[in-house]
């Protein structure tokens, strides 16, 4: 009996830290132990991304040690650019513009959304992130936890996954697609 409790237990508790370290995205789990390309891939909400990135040259980078954090607009995010852009933009003559634009979504370091927000809050309802290519996104609240993302032409992004840690960083899912200038 008590051998039998404690399997009970030890499965019980196996199944928490499982559950703890996973997030559904796209209909997947996302893996903390997995890096952030071998997640993304797997994501159905961000099969545009994952494209993009691929077409830009960044897989190699985005399974670097990092930590990075990625801003990653999901499929509807890019549905919302003008229509052809995508088509565009991932053609080989365009891919400095769409690497520009990539890694405009992303910070070095690992900023979940509890750093992000008493950077708001120390920055007194705003914090200025330098991204990969230089530009600067800058992160308020709309609300008692919305971080909305202002990029360098004044549109605005909600996240709308926090957190979904990486073995490399941390992606937080976003609604609209951020440019730089």
């Amino acid at each position: 009996m008590k051998t039998s409790l404690f399997m009970a237990i030890a499965i019980l508790f196996s199944t928490m830290t499982l559950s703890a370290q996973t997030v559904m995205v796209g209909g997947e789990k996302m893996y903390a132990n997995k890096d952030i390309i071998d997640n993304a891939v797997n994501s159905k909400d961000h099969t545009t991304l994952v494209a993009a990135v691929k077409a830009a040259g960044l897989v190699e980078t985005l399974k670097g040690k990092g930590p990075f954090t990625v801003f990653a607009p999901n499929d509807a995010a890019f549905a919302k650019l003008p229509e052809g852009t995508v088509g565009t933009l991932v053609k080989p003559e365009n891919k400095g513009t769409l690497t520009s634009i990539l890694t405009y979504h992303v910070v070095a370091g690992k900023y979940d959304y509890d750093t992000i927000a008493k950077a708001i809050k120390d920055g007194k309802g705003k914090a200025v992130l330098t991204t990969v290519n230089g530009g600067k996104l800058t992160a308020s609240m709309n609300g008692p936890r919305n971080v909305v993302l202002t990029d360098a032409k004044g549109n605005t992004s909600n996240i709308s996954t926090y957190d979904v840690m990486q073995s490399n960083g941390v992606i937080h899912v976003i609604d609209s697609v951020v440019m730089p200038k």
